[in-house]
């Protein structure tokens, strides 16, 4: 399918979502609460303006790139999440006050029924304006959770990994994986920095960033990712692409990157350690770069090198095809790709399609695969029920 229609089938019906999200918002929190026409008009063109914004900033971005216009650009994004928290509980409470009236007239004595009638308008009023109030005052709480926990550094997470085969001389080597850190137009220069400070302060064996690092061109945010030639490990630095790495043009970051110092593992695998003590690390490109017409995933070149009767660690953008991975004997595969759902319900969602990979580490017959939630975010800049993260993964012997 052409790339331009697959992104056609996809936003259509996200656009008519966000158009419905909108309208039903405001006849809700607006028009049945407030009677006034003055505030209704403020609330039709902040809405209309919200949703023409969310849909546009970006095209709007690129006509007059500034610090305001990325400022407007966040404000719109978060604009998104907030919508769509409105709407949730919104919806939550229109079904609890529904239900509650159900119950109550099936709870009424049928000699009372008749007489009790419908509730007065004043009161309809006030129950439906305090469930209004309840469910804005919890989407508005929610959005600005999720925007603090999205812009604060993550936080490092430790997992102990028994790697089958690795030399006992290695017990407890540490590798931290960066991943979904996804540097454009909101994480900027000062969240690279911040980052790098925290990843060095762990003092990591090796240091893995497993794709999805940008979202635009070298030329844009070249001065941006520069921040990461200041990754320091023990036994390097080393990246393999992710898709969105491939949308913003992989070659020329590939390229500036290795100018930057970092090992850049296009389907091929290096020995980490000395004579004495090591174990194969190897990686792959992007999984989705054959549906783009790109030359991608070759496990086969990638795992070339790597004997059965060595320990090895794969990275691996995307969880997928782990199953073939096992299968091939690899101990451990890091990845990252799902965001672990990024957002309530999107974490629920990604549990549901990746299962147990959608997040943390889990087990495939005698090999392990870890995915991390990653740095960042795409989309609204938020994160709720899935928090950012630096993953520290300690090997020992298995």
């Amino acid at each position: 399918m052409p790339r331009w229609l697959s992104l056609l089938l996809f936003f259509v019906p996200v656009l008519a979502l966000m158009a419905g999200a909108h309208v039903y918002l405001y006849r809700r929190l607006v028009r049945d609460l407030i009677p006034s026409q003055a505030p209704r008009r403020a609330a039709q063109v902040l809405f209309s303006l919200g949703f023409l914004g969310a849909v546009g900033f970006r095209f709007l971005g690129s006509l007059f790139p500034s610090d305001l216009t990325r400022a407007v650009g966040i404000g719109l994004l978060a604009w998104m999440g907030l919508v769509m928290y409105l709407l949730f509980f919104t919806l939550g409470a229109e079904l609890l006050e529904r239900g509650r009236r159900r119950l109550a007239r099936r709870a009424a004595p049928p000699a009372e029924q008749p007489s009790s009638g419908p509730p007065s308008p004043e009161r309809r009023a006030i129950i439906t304006g305090g469930l209004a109030l309840g469910a804005g005052l919890a989407g508005v709480a929610t959005t600005s959770f999720g925007a603090w926990r999205a812009f604060h550094p993550p936080d490092v997470r430790d997992t102990p990994v028994r790697l089958p085969r690795l030399p006992r001389a290695l017990d407890g080597f540490t590798l931290v994986q960066l991943t979904d850190i996804h540097v454009g137009d909101v994480l900027q220069r000062h969240f690279v920095d911040e980052l790098v400070a925290r990843t060095n302060a762990l003092k990591p064996d090796v240091i893995a960033i497993t794709g999805d690092l940008v979202d635009g061109t070298v030329a844009d945010l070249g001065a941006y990712v520069a921040g990461f030639g200041a990754l320091r490990a023990r036994h390097g630095v080393y990246f393999v692409t992710g898709n969105h790495d491939y949308y913003s043009g992989a070659s020329s970051w590939v390229a500036y990157l290795e100018r930057l110092g970092i090992n850049v593992l296009r389907n091929r695998a290096v020995s980490i350690g000395d004579a004495s003590a090591s174990f194969m690390l190897a990686g792959v490109d992007d999984w989705s770069a054959e549906r783009m017409g790109l030359p991608g995933y070759d496990l086969d070149a990638a795992l070339r090198e790597v004997s059965p009767d060595q320990a090895s660690v794969l990275l691996a953008h995307q969880p997928s095809n782990f199953d073939e991975v096992a299968r091939r004997g690899v101990g451990l595969q890091v990845s990252g790709h799902t965001h672990g759902g990024q957002m309530f319900p999107g974490n629920v969602v990604g549990d549901l399609i990746w299962r147990e990979r959608n997040a943390g580490l889990s087990r495939t017959g005698d090999s392990q695969i870890y995915v991390s939630r990653g740095c960042g975010f795409v989309g609204p800049p938020m994160r709720v029920g899935a928090p950012p993260e630096i993953a520290r993964l300690v090997l020992m012997p298995g």
